[in-house]
C-alpha cells in the first residue's frame, strides 16, 4: 500500500505545494483518471490511511541513534515555529502540510517498512509509477508535447478571459524539454536520479519472481491486468509511444528474454528521458552516481580505473557537446540561480532566527531581486531555502539530518562490517541502490528544490527511514 501510494505520487502529486491554488479539482471521471496533477490534499488522506494500516507492524526498537531518530521531528517543530511568524500564511500553510507528510513518510519507513521481511510488494507500486513516468516522458518527445501545446494554445484562444495561468506553466508549455508527469523538466530529472538505482535492482528481482516455476498464477494474472490497465490509461491519454513502451516492457517481464533485457530497457528509457529533459545538473549528477556505482563493481583495479576514465570522459564530452550553445549564450539559468542564492543569503542576514516562513522565498525575493532577473517562487537550493524560510537553525537541523542519515546508513547499511552485512546479496544491492538514489536527491537539492516536490521528497524520506531501520536492525 505504501509503495502504491508513492508510485501514485509520481503520477499525480508532482507539483510544489505553493502552486496548489492553481490545481483544479477534476470535473468528471475522465478528468479524474487522466488529469495531472491531483489536489495535494487528497494525498494526505491516502497517506493517513496508509499510516493507519501500518499500525500493526510498527516497532520502536531496534532504532538508529536517538539524535537521528528525533531530528526530523525537531526539524518539523521548528518549521511550525517559523510558520507562526510567516510573511504569508497562504504559502506557509500548504508547505507545512507537505513537510509534515515528509516526516510521516520517514517514520513509516523507519518504524514500519524496515520491519517487513519481504519488501518486493513495496517496489511493485514504485516500479509501476516509474515505468509510467518513463513511458509518458518518451511520448512527449515523440509528438505528445507538441500536441499538448497546440491544445493549450487553442484553449487560450477560445477562452481569452482565462488569464490566471502561472508564468512557470506558460514557460514550460513553450519549451521542447520533456517533463512527463512532474512539475517541470528538472523535477523529472530529480525523479530519475532518485528512483533509477533502486528500480535497476528491484525490477529484475520482481521479473525473476514472476517467472519462477514455483510462482502461482496470481502474480502473472495481476501483472497482465496491471499492464493492460496501464495501456488503457495511455490510450485515453492518446499516448501512442507510451503505449508501445509499456507493451514492450510487459512482454519482456512475462517472457524469458535475456536477464539484462528488462534493466537494459529501463536504463535506456531513463537516460533518454534525462537527455530530452535538458537538465544539465541531472546529467552531471547521473554521471556521478554511475561512477560511484562502478566503484562497487567487483572488477580488477586496472579495469575499474579504465572504466571510470572512459565513463567520465564520454559523459563530460557529451555534456559539453550537448550544451555548447547554452554556455555560448552565457549560461543564463546558472546566472539566475546565483541571483536566487544571493537573495536567499540576504534574507537570512535580515531574518536569521525564524526566516520569513516556510515556502515564502518569493516574498523577499520580489523586493530585492535584480531588475533583469525573472521571478522565482523557490530558491533553487533546498538548503538555502531552509535558511531563508526558517532561519539558521532550520538550515542546521535539516542539513545535519540529511548528511548524518546518509553517512550513518553508508557505514551501517551500505558498507557494513562483515559481521553485520545482510545474508541476502539482493538486499545488500538494494540497500546500496536506495542509498545512491537518496544521495542523488540530496545533491540535486544544491541546485534545485526536490524537497518541495511531494513526488520526490516523500519517497526520499521513506527510503532514508527504511535504510536507517534496516541498518539499526542489523547492528
Amino acid at each position: 500500500m505504501f509503495g502504491g501510494f508513492l508510485g501514485l505520487a509520481l503520477l499525480k502529486f508532482g507539483n510544489p505545494p505553493i502552486m496548489e491554488k492553481w490545481v483544479s479539482y477534476p470535473a468528471g471521471f475522465f478528468e479524474f483518471l487522466v488529469g495531472t496533477p491531483w489536489p495535494t490534499n487528497w494525498a494526505y488522506w491516502l497517506l493517513g490511511l496508509t499510516a493507519v494500516v501500518a499500525v500493526p507492524v510498527l516497532r520502536a526498537k531496534p532504532r538508529p541513534p536517538l539524535w537521528l531518530t528525533l531530528l526530523p521531528a525537531a526539524w518539523f517543530v521548528w518549521q511550525l515555529i517559523a510558520g507562526a511568524f510567516s510573511a504569508d500564511f497562504d504559502l506557509s500553510r500548504p508547505t507545512l502540510k507537505h513537510l509534515a507528510a515528509c516526516v510521516a513518510c520517514f517514520y513509516l519507513g523507519l518504524f514500519a517498512l524496515s520491519r517487513v521481511d519481504r519488501l518486493w510488494p513495496f517496489f511493485v507500486g514504485l516500479l509501476c509509477g516509474f515505468t509510467m513516468v518513463i513511458a509518458i516522458g518518451l511520448d512527449q518527445h515523440f509528438g505528445g508535447l507538441e500536441e499538448s501545446r497546440r491544445y493549450f494554445y487553442h484553449q487560450l484562444y477560445l477562452y481569452p478571459q482565462a488569464k490566471d495561468v502561472p508564468p512557470e506553466f506558460l514557460k514550460k508549455m513553450a519549451s521542447n524539454r520533456i517533463y512527463s508527469t512532474l512539475f517541470y523538466p528538472n523535477t523529472l530529472a530529480g525523479a530519475l536520479l532518485l528512483f533509477l538505482p533502486a528500480m535497476l535492482v528491484a525490477g529484475p528481482s520482481l521479473r525473476a519472481r514472476l517467472q519462477s516455476v514455483s510462482s502461482s498464477r496470481v502474480p502473472t494474472l495481476a501483472t497482465i491486468l496491471g499492464f493492460t490497465l496501464a495501456c488503457l490509461y495511455l490510450y485515453l491519454l492518446s499516448s501512442k509511444v507510451g503505449w508501445v513502451v509499456i507493451v514492450v516492457l510487459g512482454l519482456v517481464a512475462l517472457f524469458p528474454f535475456p536477464q539484462w533485457s528488462f534493466p537494459g530497457l529501463l536504463a535506456a528509457g531513463t537516460l533518454a528521458c534525462l537527455y530530452w529533459s535538458g537538465s544539465k545538473g541531472g546529467w552531471l549528477l547521473m554521471m556521478l552516481l554511475g561512477l560511484i556505482a562502478l566503484l562497487r563493481v567487483p572488477f580488477a583495479k586496472q579495469l575499474k580505473i579504465l572504466l571510470l576514465a572512459v565513463v567520465l570522459a564520454c559523459g563530460l564530452a557529451g555534456f559539453f557537446w550537448k550544451y555548447a550553445a547554452f554556455f555560448r549564450k552565457g549560461a543564463t539559468s546558472v546566472v539566475a540561480r546565483f541571483d536566487y542564492w544571493r537573495a536567499a543569503v540576504q534574507t537570512v542576514a535580515a531574518n536569521p532566527v525564524v526566516g520569513t516562513g516556510p515556502g515564502t522565498f518569493s516574498i523577499p525575493y520580489q523586493r530585492i531581486k535584480r531588475p533583469e532577473s525573472e521571478m522565482a517562487r523557490l530558491a533553487h537550493n533546498d538548503y538555502l531555502e531552509q535558511a531563508s524560510d526558517s532561519g539558521v537553525l532550520g538550515l542546521i537541523i535539516y542539513t545535519v539530518f540529511v548528511a548524518g542519515g546518509l553517512t550513518w546508513t553508508f557505514r551501517r547499511a551500505v558498507c557494513p562490517p562483515a559481521a553485520y552485512a545482510p545474508a541476502d546479496p539482493l538486499e545488500a544491492r538494494l540497500r546500496f541502490a536506495l542509498w545512491l538514489g537518496v544521495l542523488g536527491w540530496s545533491l540535486q537539492g544544491l541546485v534545485e528544490f526536490p524537497l518541495y516536490i511531494p513526488a520526490l521528497a516523500w519517497p526520499a524520506f521513506a527510503f532514508l527511514g527504511l535504510l536507517l531501520g534496516k541498518a539499526a536492525a542489523s547492528r
